[in-house]
């Protein structure tokens, strides 16, 4: 190996086709960012659904709460029931999805909290065995909740008089957050839930008032209530989709495979399905090990960029299920090449390749990028490049 500088995560250890680093300290250190950028005594919720939205759920949760998250959220009961075998017992754990009868079950065995926004949803609850819920009003979002302020109201009331249910805390989401111009969409649905929320704070002091995803809280203190509930953010990738070191963010995850083989392109002879790369003259191809089978997108083809040994090259011909190609171009320099580190996210060298770029690529999200790593990429732990105990996919 040459001496480039690589940031591929945890110390240099034997090359697999495939690999995501995870680097927990940045999670933690991201967490302390954030409460430090909050306008009071805000509690950080972190969102650990999805896998930790791809960076692993249980070690994404012990560091956030290392780094001041006093709460969690998920999608559902599997997801609360994985992170309690994990000896998370102690930490609440909001499930913000919807639940099936089974669901329910399931997320009130792991002692989750569940959203609520009707009396019907406050008996289900009790029916279900009772438990600790928040009550979801739709100021504009469209999805979950209720639109109706009366309908959530009439819903905080029933919960509050059961005896099977404990009424925790009320709530919205918001959906252009992460849309600067949103012709004042994002204000509105502040509006109306500061007036909403304040009604009913005011008959439950105890409540907490919560809002704010990552986008939120970053755009607007008010947004940020009792509590926020960040995900994107933890992880260090933008919630606006720019760069993550223009907002104190350190990205937590780096993506690596490397170089298997190299070999000669002459004029005219094309590398991968569908001969969409064709060499217009002379140069090299190097064979990396990563495809869509591994989360790294068709709609990367021709479209990407791979860094290796401190230089960036471009992906070239259609991206396969368990390889991409790359021109590295000069036949010399090539050659030493094989066997070498390739990051597709992360530094090498001078060099970046954020989530950000690669979902603009693909005109999507970052949140998609690191979501779609399939389970066959192992999840590597490090803390700064130090141990971190066992790794484990979630």
């Amino acid at each position: 190996m040459s001496g480039a500088s690589v940031d591929v995560g945890a110390p240099a250890r034997e090359l697999r086709r495939a690999r995501a680093a995870v680097n927990v300290a940045a999670i933690e250190r991201n967490c302390r960012r954030l409460l430090a950028q909050m306008s009071g005594p805000v509690i950080l919720c972190a969102v650990v659904k999805a896998g930790g939205y791809g960076h692993g759920a249980v070690q994404s949760a012990r560091a956030a709460i290392a780094g001041g998250a006093g709460r969690l959220a998920v999608a559902d009961g599997r997801e609360a029931l994985e992170l309690r075998a994990a000896g998370l017992h102690d930490v609440p754990i909001l499930a913000m999805g919807a639940l099936t009868p089974v669901e329910l079950a399931e997320a009130l065995e792991a002692g989750c909290e569940v959203l609520v926004w009707s009396e019907e949803g406050v008996r289900e609850v009790a029916a279900a065995g009772g438990g600790r819920v928040h009550v979801k009003l739709d100021t504009g979002m469209g999805r979950l909740g209720t639109r109706e302020e009366h309908v959530a109201s009439r819903a905080v009331a029933a919960a509050a008089e059961s005896s099977e249910v404990e009424l925790v805390g009320v709530m919205t989401h918001f959906a252009t957050a992460d849309e600067r111009e949103d012709q004042g969409f994002f204000s509105g649905q502040l509006a109306a839930f500061t007036k909403w929320s304040r009604e009913v704070k005011a008959e439950h002091p105890h409540l907490m008032v919560h809002a704010a995803n990552s986008a939120a809280a970053l755009r607007d203190s008010a947004s940020q209530f009792d509590m926020v509930r960040c995900g994107i953010a933890i992880y260090g990738m933008d919630p606006f989709g720019a760069d993550p070191l223009e907002v104190d963010l350190e990205p937590a995850l780096a993506l690596s495979s490397y170089v298997a083989e190299v070999k000669r392109c002459e004029a005219g002879q094309s590398a991968g399905y569908g001969r969409r790369f064709i060499a217009q003259s002379p140069t090299n191809i190097g064979v990396i090990p990563i495809g869509y089978g591994d989360g790294w997108r068709r709609g990367l083809s021709n479209n990407a960029r791979v860094l290796v040994d401190g230089e960036s090259y471009p992906v070239v011909g259609t991206v396969s299920m368990d390889s991409i190609t790359v021109d590295l171009g000069d036949r010399a320099r090539a050659e030493t090449l094989r066997g070498q580190p390739a990051i597709l996210i992360g530094r090498c060298g001078e060099h970046r390749i954020t989530a950000e770029e690669v979902a603009l690529r693909l005109a999507t999200i970052n949140y998609e990028i690191t979501c779609g790593l399939t389970a066959r990429v192992p999840r590597d732990y490090h803390r700064d490049g130090g141990a971190a105990g066992p790794a484990s996919f979630a």
